[in-house]
Formats: structure tokens, sequence, C-alpha cells
């Protein structure tokens, strides 16, 4: 009874301080005021690759090319693009868009980004590999020349945000912020985009605001301006929703979603996730750093992988911990990735005794132990312990770690950590992520997200091969190639993708992307929409 009154207390507080926080400001009526437990942690949109990052500042900053309402290609900076010659691309810009600060996008801001984008602190250029240089035709033409053919170039300028030359110049942000080594720079708490949205405030742990860009080339909704709540407790985040202090919820509790849809209070939209999350291993040192083990990882043994795979019984997290928000899968891609194939998404049984005579035959008859690494997420904590309980019983003693985002992912990108748990969002398109994830890591972008350090020649050439395949019948296949490669070889484990449920008050209207992302472009308040 006394830890649920100390629970009580600090979610009283903690709805005290949000509606403190939220009383600063006078409320318009097309004003959306959204909670998540997440911080964007820097504005600068080449800096950082997070879902949670880019939620907000694609707002801000626009790309060459983006989505429409069905998350179909559309076109964003570019009006069109054609592939001129094998090896270059020509792609023809809006006219008459402005930046934030009234000054007119040219070629040579969008040469300038995309340089930047493709710089060693940037956390977009294992999207880009393979361009080697952007060039100036005219004032509205740019060409990209490439190493190699690249039939999809397009798609991989999304969420590659164009910024100006003249105010990054201004204020000496003409590389990206190093998030790692967490510098501050001007761009990490000020942007100039040429978005819908333009930053009013960016207040770290706190919240964000942005008002509505009246100059925005594009259609938008009414929204005119968004609040960006950082409530990371669950409890204190659905409190602001039921109480009317915040008017939209992005992330939901798992143990929420079935009674908000049965006193149908507020509305929901629900879809699959296109994402993925999936256990990752150090697989790169010869001695695994934090585990008992000494002189060997166990990791770099397929065996040792294939028994932790068998000893989590995954149906049963997504019944009892996901309370049945997700969906059990041994796919590394959902089906909305080109080249998916559908007869892997059959997982390995759960067979404790499997994995217990895996562990033996490769040696480690008495298991071992070691430390696993989650983000403080609470859904994720929640998955982490549970792993680490059906672990204990075939022998990996397991030491789980919770880490806040700006530690957390630090760790991933930088593998300083033997054993974590991760989610992954991709393109439609499957190269960018089979370059970020699996493929050997490099300094020059390549493998920026394999956070194990995974090498694997064989599946280092079929990536390779993918990006500059012209054919989308043989590019499938070869895809399909990459992920039964990764399904035999297991350099991850994929555990579940998520049910999507975004909680709002029934008068809000939205789109929703499987990604994850609310575009503010979209949203609609009142007028109808009840």
């Amino acid at each position: 009874m006394t830890q649920l009154r100390t629970q009580a207390r600090a979610v009283l507080v903690g709805f005290v301080l949000l509606a403190g926080c939220l009383a600063a400001f006078a409320i318009p009526a097309k004003t959306l005021r959204m909670a998540s437990a997440f911080d964007p942690q820097s504005m600068d949109p080449h800096a950082l690759a997070l879902q949670y990052q880019t939620r907000v500042v694609s707002q801000i900053y626009d790309s060459l090319v983006s989505r429409g309402r069905n998350f179909e290609l559309e076109p964003a900076l570019a009006l069109s693009w054609q592939q001129v010659e094998p090896k270059r691309w020509r792609f023809r810009l809006r006219p008459g868009v402005k930046f934030h600060d009234g000054t007119p996008l040219t070629a040579d801001d969008v040469v300038f980004s995309i340089e930047r984008a493709l710089t060693k602190n940037s956390q977009r250029s294992f999207q880009l590999r393979g361009v080697e240089t952007a060039r100036k035709v005219d004032e509205l033409t740019v060409d990209f020349l490439l190493a190699t053919p690249d039939a999809v170039l397009p798609e991989k300028f999304i969420y590659v945000g164009v910024m100006s030359k003249a105010w990054s110049a201004a204020h000496s942000v003409l590389e990206p912020q190093n998030y790692n080594a967490r510098q501050e720079t001007y761009a990490v708490r000020n942007a100039n985009g040429t978005g819908p949205y333009r930053l009013k405030t960016y207040e770290s742990d706190a919240q964000t605001v942005l008002i509505a860009n009246p100059d925005w080339w594009g259609k938008r909704g009414n929204v005119d301006e968004a609040i960006y709540v950082v409530i990371q407790s669950d409890a204190t985040r659905m409190a602001a929703l039921i109480s009317g202090q915040v008017d939209f919820v992005i992330d939901p509790p798992f143990q929420d979603v079935a009674r908000l849809r049965q006193e149908r209070r507020f509305k929901l939209a629900e879809i699959a996730d296109i994402g993925t999350q999936y256990l990752g291993f150090d697989q790169s040192r010869d001695e695994l750093q934090f585990a008992d083990v000494k002189g060997r990882n166990p990791f770099k043994d397929l065996r040792v992988r294939r028994a932790v795979y068998q000893a989590i019984d995954i149906d049963a997290i997504v019944s009892k911990v996901l309370r049945g928000q997700a969906t059990a899968t041994g796919a590394y891609f959902s089906r909305l990735v080109d080249g998916y194939v559908p007869e892997l998404d059959r997982r390995l049984p759960y067979d404790p005794s499997a994995a217990r005579a895996l562990l033996k035959e490769a040696g480690y008859a008495d298991g071992f132990g070691v430390t696993l690494d989650c983000v403080n997420v609470a859904f994720r904590v929640a998955v982490c312990q549970a792993v680490a309980g059906m672990l204990a019983q075939v022998g990996i003693r397991t030491d789980t770690q919770v880490w806040p985002t700006a530690t957390f992912f630090p760790k991933l990108t930088q593998a300083t950590t033997s054993f974590f748990e991760f989610g992954w969002s991709p393109l439609t398109d499957a190269w960018p992520s089979l370059n970020a994830i699996v493929r050997s890591h490099s300094d020059d972008g390549v493998g920026t997200f394999n956070g194990g350090r995974y090498s694997n020649p064989a599946l280092d050439k079929l990536v390779d091969a993918i990006r500059v395949e012209p054919d989308p019948a043989h590019r499938r296949q070869l895809v399909g190639g990459a992920l039964r490669a990764m399904n035999a070889a297991l350099p991850l484990i994929p555990l579940y993708r998520r049910t999507l449920t975004w909680a709002m008050r029934p008068d809000i209207s939205v789109a929703q992307w499987p990604n994850d992302v609310l575009e503010l472009r979209f949203v609609q308040i009142g007028e109808g929409n009840s």
C-alpha cells in the first residue's frame, strides 16, 4: 500500500508540473498538444536518424522527396527527377520556396545539404552511399553524380533535410553536430528550414513548440501551433490526456489501450508498424566485454545466437507484456518493404531444451553471464526483463541495464554494448536498412547502426549488389537472398512488430503512417472531424 501511495504521489507531482508548464501558453483554438515519452534530442536534421527526432524535425526541414497521405512517394522540394545517365540523376527544384528566415531556396542549398549529410558525423549518411557529389546545374536544377548506377535513388533522400547554406555558415554549423560526443551547436536548439512549421522553442526533455509557416509552398491542415511535451511516465502521460492537458498521445501504454477502446472517450488510430524490434550481439570482439566469460565471445557462435532465439517465448511476451498489441515475427522486415519474403515470418520454435542443448554443444553447458542493454522506454524495459527471465531458464544470466536515450543510442552506434535490444523503422526500399544494420561497419557511414559490428563478406556483396541493380524484379530476388542469408546466420534476432496506437481527442483527424511519425500537415482539428 505504501508503494501505491508513493506511485500516486509521483503521478500527481508529474501532472502538476506538466499543468504548470502548459499553463504558460495561451492555447489558441487550433493548437495541438502532443505528449510522448521521448525527447527529439537535437534539431540538427543530419545529426541523428532516430524516429523520435524525425517526428519533430521533419515538420521543420523539407527533403527533396516525401510521402503522401497514404505513405506513397511524392515530390517535395524536388518537383521532378530523372536518370539522365546511368550514374547521373537530375532533380528539378520547386520554384518560389523560401526558408523560414525569408531567403530563397536555391540549388546551392541543396548541394550544401547533401554534402553535409554525407560527412562523418551525419547519421543520415548511411542512406546516401554511392552518391559521390551533388552539382549545381542552374538555380533550380541539381545533378547527383554516383559511383555506380542506382535505380532507386529518389527514396534515399527522404528525411535528409535541406538547410540554408548561408544560415549554416553564419552560425558555424557547416558540419552536423557530433551527437555521440554530446556536442552543443547552434543547430541543436535552433532551426531554419523550408517546412510547414517553424521552430519557436526547444527545451530538452521538456517541450518543443512549432508554429505554422504561412509561406509554406504546400497545403496543410489547420494546426497553427504544435506543442510537443515530453512525459516519460506512462501514468502521467495518460492522466494528461484524460484531464485535457494534452490532446494527443502518440505512445499510450499498452496496458491502457483496451480500456481506451472500450470507454470510447477518445479516438484511436491503429496500424501495423513497418519497423521491427530486435536483439543484437557483439560479434566483433574476441572476448565479450560485459560478460563473465574470459577469453571467448559466445555470441560469435551461431549455436549460441540460436539458443538465445529458441529460449524466448515471444508469443507469451506479446500476450502478457505487450497485451496483444504486437505481432511476433521471424522476419527482419515487414511486408511493406519491397522484397519481403513471407515464409521468413515463421519463427524458430520456442524450445528451452533445444536451447540448452545448443549451449552445451557450443561449450557453455553451465551458461554464462552478460549485460543486456535497453533504452528507458517502459514497454521495451518490460520486454527486456521478460527476455532476461526466459534466458535464465537455459543458463544465460543477464544483468539488464536501462539507459536514457542520450546514452543508449551512442552505445549502439559506437558498439560499446555486448547484448542489446533495439528497434529499426525502415524505408519501403530494403537497401538503406540492410546497409545500416547488418553490412560491415566502416567510417564512411556504412553499418552506422550495426551495433554488434557483425561482418559477413557474402552478405556485404549482396547488399552492394542490391544498391546498383536496375531491374526491379531482380532487385527483389537479391533482397530475398539477403534476407534468407540473415535468417540462416542470425546477425540479429527479430522479435515482434508493434501495433501502433495513437490516442486523441475525438475532433482530431490524422493520417497515420506505419513509421509512427505524425505529419502535422495532415492534421485537422474540429470542423466536422468528430
